[in-house]
């Protein structure tokens, strides 16, 4: 399939996608949770669930995300996003995809983000230890933002990706998606999207990631920086 965002404001589909060639059911559920007090009271809270369904031939993904931090009653972070994909195979190289999309980002004053779109996403080899992808897609956002005044944006994007997932041990896993996606009829307006995730799996379907985001938009929302990052730290519960 493809990909999108997951701490950033763009959704990192790919780096959350079940790497598994098993056919039906499989995903996972993540949970980070923190509580501290001292001269401060700080705390955050994260879920991740990635659910796909798979045949020869479709693929179904579903993502929802949810972050919440909090610091002495004062909101740092507070995000959610769903994420629904279908990828059909033309052949074992070319897939087509469609996707839609839902988000909100209080901290980045983005009260709500819509998406539909679809393109397609081409496959260069088949390896045991390695994957790289390439993909391209057409979508329609609706943006609605508000710090003092609220604005509304219809847009016509272009999503372009390239995504590499490398298996260099059994336990072991990376990937990583870099993304491109300029407004269509003004290039200079165009967000970059990079995240990287390594997973050490330390016992059977429990597994320890780090990860790290890196977004830069070029016309953020009025008072907001252009760039954002995260590198987090967890445990992954996954299934198949």
């Amino acid at each position: 399939m493809s990909s999108f965002f997951a701490h950033t404001q763009i959704i990192n589909v790919e780096n959350l996608r079940r790497v598994t060639d098993t056919l039906g059911w499989s995903g996972y559920t993540k949970v980070n949770f923190q509580l501290i007090k001292n001269t401060n009271k700080i705390f955050s809270f994260s879920n991740r669930i990635r659910v796909q369904y798979k045949t020869d031939k479709s693929l179904w993904l579903f993502i929802n995300d949810l972050d919440f931090k909090e610091a002495n009653s004062t909101k740092l972070v507070s995000k959610n996003s769903q994420h629904l994909r279908y990828n059909h195979k033309i052949n074992p190289k070319l897939s087509l995809e469609a996707f839609l999309q839902s988000q909100q980002d209080k901290i980045s004053a983005i009260n709500f983000r819509g998406l539909v779109g679809s393109g397609i996403r081409y496959k260069f080899n088949k390896s045991d230890k390695y994957k790289l992808y390439l993909g391209s897609a057409i979508m329609f956002e609706h943006e609605y933002a508000k710090i003092d005044n609220p604005t509304n944006h219809n847009d016509f994007r272009n999503s372009s990706y390239f995504s590499c997932s490398l298996f260099p041990k059994e336990n072991v896993s990376l990937v990583s998606t870099t993304y491109f996606q300029p407004r269509l009829d003004k290039f200079s307006d165009f967000r970059i999207s990079s995240q990287t995730s390594i997973a050490v799996e330390v016992f059977k379907n429990l597994s320890f990631t780090t990860t790290f985001s890196y977004q830069y938009d070029q016309f953020p929302v009025i008072g907001i920086t252009n760039e954002q990052y995260v590198l987090s730290n967890g445990l992954m519960y996954s299934f198949d």
